[in-house]
């Protein structure tokens, strides 16, 4: 059998078959079946109102025909050539088999019936194509570049070098990745992440080709040439995805590879035997032999896996989702279990103060006031997370002098003649200021999985030193995840299992607060991958969620890799089998449910295929069937396997 879905992105222009036909060709390929069409219809009316000479018919389903035969014998030819049997060669017999018996009209039939279904499979793969396709138009064709003395000129994008400066005006497409230089405006990015909310950009920024600049105007650095951006990087994953055959259609090509030869043979035997062991009519058995010829040709059957692979990738395409291939859309839509990475997955990635609580009498602002200034010399998250949350509240803080960092405990500074400290349980400990009330407020702290900072006046001189306030930092919970956990659950996962180099009590916390089913701590890399394998043993079909990079490992274990926030990121596009174009866990549910529907709507195809296929060859040996109904049978299973297999472009979001 040809690999029907290889070629589907091969240019062919008397093709058939099942093959997908290109935009370049349909235009002849309509022309020729409406002739055929048009002509056939003509003969069957010229034979009915005995008009004009008796030949006049015969002519009209002669060019019929021929028409429709342009889209079929020529690549029953080339199979022929290459040994091999295919549906354009059961059609090729079919159709001469009907002249030699004198079933003119017959003949003419079943070649516009069977060019009419190539065509509207040909249809089936450009319409489930076209939302991606039409990425590569999103691109401008030029670019706006600012010279070094200031003066703009247009540049086609293939010519404008990374590090280029580019002008982006108000309400035009970007035509490059890059960073912004100068300028505010929000960016409709729907094209490459599928969020339905323009994103705001200022200096500093990423912007990426495709996307959609809105009110203001924006000075950007190229920082990836016109081949190598993300768009052209979706593009091209997109269409090797779909080169991919997954686990039904490698099963539906073996399954033809050894349909087709046995159906010839069958036919031969149908045609040949009743009338030589027997003394039945030659004529009425080789009419069925060839009528089983056209009900046996398994059009239906081996697209049923490519329509529906193509417009499941192409649907989550639409929505940010990259999938690598139908293997994996397969493979996703099987999911019974799921692990996920902790920080940059279910948390934001980034510490942050959770909670300011004052000992002494100072107030809030006072206390990260007096802890940022010390901090402000350290580059530790934790220290970072106090000065940050300092500086969203507009706080100023002095200098310090006399600066001095502890090892593993925090750090010490003079703030108006006063030394004070900032650091760990450990260091109010070594400090000697602590009391039984502030051991249980630090106690309750820890026990949520947080981590602290406690702020406190050291003893020195006549100072005898106090405990001033305590701040708990704590890397938070993207905000979607309760709600993407909830849909995960609701897509069919049975059970969501995170894993983390995080302390247990962390691990525990924060799966609790997300609704996690289980959290296991203190993974080393290789224990995170031993933890994915008994999933996959236990669950069969489990997938693993990362950052694409440090959880390499463990993605690949997987049934299936998620990596998070691809965008921009070539290296997590390159490592996971599913890249989440932004950072959003809901795509996950999206991605499985997409998956699923796609499952049932191959499994529903191929049954459906198959059933058609053996109820009609049964009526056709027992003589009910005709070769008008055999080929109405044929087409219409198939019309019905395309219009199935694009429902899933329609596919719901989940709620």
């Amino acid at each position: 059998m040809p690999d029907h879905h290889d070629h589907a992105h091969e240019p062919h222009h008397a093709s058939g078959g099942c093959e997908h036909g290109h935009d370049d060709t349909r235009l002849p390929r309509t022309f020729l079946v409406a002739a055929s069409g048009t002509l056939t219809g003509t003969g069957l009316l010229l034979g009915r109102i005995h008009a004009g000479p008796a030949w006049l018919p015969t002519l009209a389903f002669a060019l019929a025909t021929i028409a429709g035969g342009l889209l079929v014998f020529p690549a029953a030819w080339k199979a022929l050539r290459a040994l091999r049997l295919d549906m354009n060669v059961l059609m090729t017999v079919a159709v001469a088999g009907a002249w030699l018996i004198g079933e003119h009209a017959e003949a003419a039939a079943v070649v516009f019936l069977f060019a009419l279904s190539e065509l509207l499979e040909s249809w089936a793969g450009t319409r489930a194509r076209r939302a991606v396709a039409a990425l590569l138009e999103l691109s401008p064709p030029t670019a706006i570049v600012i010279s070094d003395d200031g003066s703009e000129r247009e540049v086609p994008v293939a010519e404008v070098a990374t590090g280029t400066a580019i002008q982006v005006r108000s309400g035009s497409r970007i035509p490059l990745d890059g960073e912004v230089i100068s300028g505010t405006s929000s960016v409709n990015q729907a094209p490459i992440t599928g969020e339905s909310v323009p994103v705001d950009k200022q200096a500093g920024d990423p912007v990426f080709a495709g996307t959609v600049n809105g009110e203001g105007s924006l000075k950007v650095r190229v920082t990836k040439a016109a081949g190598d951006s993300t768009l052209a990087r979706i593009i091209q994953l997109v269409g090797e995805a779909e080169e991919q055959k997954p686990p039904t259609q490698r099963w539906v090509d073996r399954f033809a590879a050894i349909y087709t030869p046995a159906v010839f043979v069958i036919a031969i035997l149908v045609a040949i035997i009743p009338p030589l062991l027997i003394g039945q009519p030659w004529g009425a058995w080789v009419y069925r032999s060839l009528v089983l010829l056209v009900i046996a040709c398994p059009c239906a059957l081996v697209i049923a896996t490519p329509v529906s692979i193509v417009s499941g990738l192409t649907a989550l395409a639409r929505r940010g989702v990259l999938v690598k291939g139908g293997v994996y859309l397969e493979a996703v839509g099987k999911l019974r279990a799921l692990a996920v990475d902790k920080t940059g997955t279910i948390t934001v990635g980034k510490p942050q103060v959770v909670g300011i609580i004052p000992v002494a009498d100072l107030a809030e602002d006072e206390i990260l006031r007096r802890a940022a200034a010390i901090n402000s010399h350290s580059e530790h998250p934790l220290a970072r997370a106090i000065v940050d949350a300092a500086q969203g509240r507009g706080i100023t803080f002095e200098a310090t002098t006399d600066y001095q960092s502890v090892t593993g405990q925090g750090a010490r500074a003079v703030i108006a003649g006063h030394l004070h400290f900032i650091g760990n349980h450990r260091m109010a400990h070594d400090a000697g200021v602590c009391t039984p009330a502030v051991e249980a407020m630090l106690a309750e702290i820890e026990a949520k999985g947080q981590s602290l900072a406690v702020l406190g006046h050291a003893p020195h001189g006549d100072c005898a030193g106090e405990i001033l306030g305590i701040i708990a930092i704590a890397d938070t919970l993207r905000p979607e995840v309760t709600e993407a956990l909830r849909r995960i659950h609701a897509a069919g996962v049975e059970k969501v299992v995170m894993l983390s180099g995080d302390n247990q009590r962390t691990a525990s916390a924060i799966a609790a607060q997300a609704g996690i089913d289980e959290a296991i701590g203190d993974l080393m890399p290789d224990q995170k991958v031993e933890h994915v394998r008994q999933l996959v043993a236990r669950y069969t079909h489990a997938g693993m969620i990362g950052d694409g990079v440090n959880d390499a490992p463990a993605l690949a274990i997987a049934s299936v890799g998620f990596a998070m926030g691809a965008i921009g990121s070539d290296t997590a596009i390159e490592t996971a089998d599913i890249a989440l174009m932004k950072d959003d866990l809901r795509k996950v549910a999206e991605a499985i449910t997409v998956g699923r529907r796609a499952v049932g709507i191959i499994r529903f195809n191929v049954i459906f295929a198959l059933s058609i296929k053996a109820l009609f060859l049964a009526l056709a040996f027992t003589g009910h069937v005709g070769l008008w109904l055999a080929i109405l049978a044929d087409t219409g299973a198939t019309l019905l396997v395309i219009l199935n297999s694009l429902r899933l472009l329609t596919t719901p979001a989940v709620r």
